[in-house]
């Protein structure tokens, strides 16, 4: 990922996973404000699951 700002998808609706689209809209739940300070690789959390947030945990091979 470059530097900057994003938003993670916490409801899992968005079309354009793992980023907010707006589709959370009256599910009461909101998206995740995460600032990338350099480049690098992430791992984004899919399953929604992780207790490191939008980072995945590998938590999803538990479930």
């Amino acid at each position: 990922m470059e530097p900057g700002t994003y938003y993670w998808c916490a409801c899992g609706r968005s079309d354009n996973q793992p980023f907010c689209d707006g589709s959370h809209k009256g599910t009461g739940i909101t998206p995740v404000k995460v600032e990338i300070d350099k480049s690098r690789k992430v791992a984004w959390c899919m399953c929604r699951h992780s207790k490191k947030g939008a980072f995945c945990d590998g938590i999803h091979r538990e479930l």
